[in-house]
């Protein structure tokens, strides 16, 4: 039956699976003809080849889209990255034998609704494929950091049942608590809970997510972890920590673990726009530039010029009062890229992670020459990474090295190497 009305309904789809196939998710998202999203959804679809899971989460857009209340308010345009997939659909003549039932099925509701197939190119439908990823979770599980309601580890991907239903912002990963933002601003926490790093009151682990129900009516907008602590940002630009403060990491002034998320109020007339958690010390970006460090400081990883533990938040001050765009904190030393795409890094540099040719730390913010428009090299680096969420940059450091790709898409590497460590970048 095709529908009445001249308007159309977009619905994007995607399926996604794990290494060994032995699970897989799917996810779709629908928009109207001005790009507005009205819904979404996103579930485990089982074990299976990916194109398997492309022509499930196909049959799952369509089937979910007209037993919704928008089947009867538009004509539908449902897209995949799959090429196969559509042209199987298009033409089953062409298709394997073990898919050929399914591909027939999503044929016929495709000619009854009248649906129009559309191919989009890899990467175009980023968020139907971070749905189909959504509550998928693996590794290790000792304290129940993968939500799954035991402590076995999981080798596989497996969908966490507790967001059945929930669209997941952003999440993220400490030692041993993971925490996530929902699309509607919820937060939650679950896994290991001893410092109060899940915000959720007390010091017990939790083996399935437990939303944050201490934070004021406030919405969240992002959420980060230290190693035992925990950093949210709300939808107003409000900072929040939680979570254990023996090195001040929190924020708050005082060395005192918080067991729900309190307000940083030294920041509290700042818009904070980016939040990064090291192992022991806490970033802060906020929208006006400005760039505010504090916490554990042994190697100058607050980046201030000592090597003193900070519990309120610092400037950091960079040369000609640049700017910063982006943070990112390793395990014991951090990074920042101006407004003038220069690379900046600073603390622990004994493995050469630094990037400036020697073996030192630093206390303060250091320019890396061969990545820096302003350096010995004139490089201008754009970012590591484009996250799909904010589309802006980000530089993803770790303990023992810092890869970030240069103008042509090479990646330049300070990296670690028992008896040789690279101590500035180079191209490989």
């Amino acid at each position: 039956m095709v529908s009445s009305s001249p308007g159309f309904l977009k619905v994007n789809v995607d399926g996604a699976t794990s290494s060994n196939w032995k699970s897989s998710g799917i996810g779709g998202i629908l928009r109207n003809a001005k790009s507005k999203k009205l819904g979404n959804f996103s579930k485990a679809s089982g074990p299976g080849l990916p194109i398997l899971a492309e022509l499930k989460a196909i049959r799952e857009g369509l089937d979910w889209f007209f037993d919704s209340n928008w089947g009867d308010k538009g004509r539908l345009i449902l897209e995949s990255d799959s090429a196969d997939a559509l042209s199987w659909i298009k033409n089953p003549g062409v298709c394997p034998v073990m898919f050929l039932q399914l591909v027939q099925d999503i044929g016929k509701k495709v000619l009854d609704r009248n649906v129009i197939l559309r191919h989009i190119k890899r990467g175009g439908n980023w968020e139907a494929d971070s749905l189909a990823k959504q509550g998928i979770g693996w590794g290790r599980n000792q304290n129940g950091q993968l939500g799954l309601g035991t402590t076995e580890d999981s080798l596989v991907p497996q969908k966490i049942q507790a967001f059945q239903g929930i669209s997941i912002k952003m999440v993220a990963a400490g030692a041993e608590h993971t925490a996530a933002v929902s699309e509607d601003g919820a937060l939650y926490g679950w896994g290991w809970g001893r410092y109060g790093n899940l915000g959720l009151g007390d010091r017990t682990d939790r083996l399935v997510p437990e939303k944050v129900s201490t934070l004021g009516g406030e919405k969240m907008n992002m959420v980060a972890c230290g190693w035992r602590h925990t950093i949210s940002v709300s939808d107003t630009g409000g900072l929040y920590t939680y979570g254990w403060s023996k090195y001040g990491q929190l924020g708050h002034g005082d060395f005192e673990d918080h067991l729900v998320p309190h307000k940083v109020e030294a920041l509290a007339n700042s818009f904070i726009k980016q939040i990064s958690g090291g192992w022991r010390h806490t970033m802060a970006l906020t929208s006006g530039g400005k760039l505010y460090g504090w916490g554990w400081n042994k190697f100058g990883q607050v980046g201030v010029g000592d090597n003193t533990d900070h519990c309120s938040p610092v400037q950091v001050k960079f040369p000609h009062e640049q700017k910063v765009i982006q943070v990112s904190c390793g395990w014991r030393h951090t990074l920042a890229i101006t407004e003038e795409r220069n690379v900046f890094s600073w603390g622990r540099g004994t493995n050469g992670q630094l990037g400036h040719g020697e073996s030192m730390d630093r206390n303060l913010p250091k320019i890396v020459e061969a990545l820096s428009c302003d350096g010995s090299s004139g490089q201008q680096i754009e970012s590591s990474k484009l996250d799909p969420l904010s589309g802006k940059s980000w530089v993803s450091p770790t303990e023992r090295y810092a890869i970030v790709p240069d103008e042509s898409g090479q990646t330049v590497h300070s990296e670690r190497g028992y008896g040789g460590d690279v101590s500035v970048p180079r191209l490989t």
